[in-house]
């Protein structure tokens, strides 16, 4: 880690020594009611100096896992640092997770509005304020998602592909896959480099929805990350790495020739040969079926688990080329 943080870290207008835990709300705005939205900022500090780490969940309001990644870092304890500090803010976006909504009351995606705006709508206020009154103290980020609507995210790291730093981290948090992704304008990623803050995005599971095996993945990449970082409380041993992370260069959807009921036929990270059944599609009557192949090879990493498709939704994601030099 290039740089060091002073004794004192100042969180939205508070100073917080070393050795100190504190909870301090987020506020930026109300309900119709006058009701307070709350957002709490959970910060660990170790009285040994050292980097500080940002934990953050549902940017999305309906992205569960997420929410739950962060939830059990704390809740386990693995919050608490040996050196150095670790905010966490399990849940960034409150107003979607009350309505299990993707967006802001504005109706904007608050991961496309960053670093947002002083004076702009709710998600760009939103966004200005955390890029100006948290993200300044943060050496390293780590933000937590999952896949939209129906759609099943296999476990991965997004980082951009010349980023040979990131991509070191990406294979120590060991996620099963690592997907070469470009910075999206308007993204707490984008905004993180644009600031030289180095941030790892995982993907896993789906919206409206709790995968315990996509927590498992999260919590014990973020253990691997804090035990390189030197920073692993030592109650803890960081998991054993499993087999090393796939590098997806590229991949391609697969899209319903259909209208019909969905049946899926091969689970989510399965390894397919070309010609392979991937799903069967049929008409609610019981006259038609069609068998849904896999054109090439390769791993799937995004499967739609909606029971019913319209003609061209997107139902798989299928990689079509892997770097396998690492």
């Amino acid at each position: 880690m290039s740089k060091s943080k002073h004794d004192i870290l100042n969180i939205l207008g508070e100073d917080i020594p070393l050795g100190a835990s504190r909870t301090i709300n987020f506020n930026i705005a109300k309900l119709y009611t006058s009701t307070k939205v709350e957002i709490p900022v959970i910060i660990e500090r170790s009285k040994k100096p050292g980097p500080v780490v940002l934990i953050t969940g549902g940017i999305h309001g309906d992205e569960i896992d997420g929410v739950e990644i962060v939830r059990q870092i704390i809740a386990k304890r693995i919050n608490k640092p040996s050196k150095g500090s670790i905010i966490c803010i399990p849940l960034l976006n409150v107003f979607g997770f009350l309505s299990m909504n993707r967006s802001f009351p504005d109706g904007r995606d608050l991961n496309r509005v960053f670093p947002g705006t002083k004076n702009g709508s709710l998600a760009s206020r939103f966004a200005y304020q955390f890029v100006n009154e948290i993200l300044p103290a943060a050496d390293f980020c780590l933000d937590f998602h999952t896949g939209g609507a129906s759609r099943f995210n296999a476990p991965h790291i997004r980082v951009v592909p010349d980023d040979e730093k990131l991509i070191s981290y990406a294979k120590i948090f060991n996620a099963p896959f690592i997907l070469y992704s470009k910075n999206l304008e308007g993204s707490y990623r984008a905004t993180c480099a644009k600031k030289g803050i180095d941030i790892l995005l995982f993907e896993g599971g789906k919206s409206q929805s709790s995968s315990r095996e996509i927590a498992r993945e999260g919590v014990e990449g973020t253990m691997r990350i804090l035990k390189h970082l030197g920073m692993l409380n030592k109650k803890f041993e960081a998991p054993i790495p499993h087999a090393r992370s796939i590098i997806i260069k590229s991949s391609q959807w697969i899209r319903a020739k259909y209208s019909g009921l969905l049946h899926l036929k091969i689970p989510i990270s399965k390894h397919v040969e070309k010609g392979e059944v991937l799903a069967t599609i049929t008409d609610p009557y019981g006259t038609k079926r069609h068998v849904v192949k896999s054109p090439y090879e390769g791993y799937v990493i995004n499967l739609n688990e909606s029971p019913i498709v319209y003609k061209g939704d997107a139902i798989f994601r299928i990689t079509k080329e892997i770097d396998g030099s690492h």
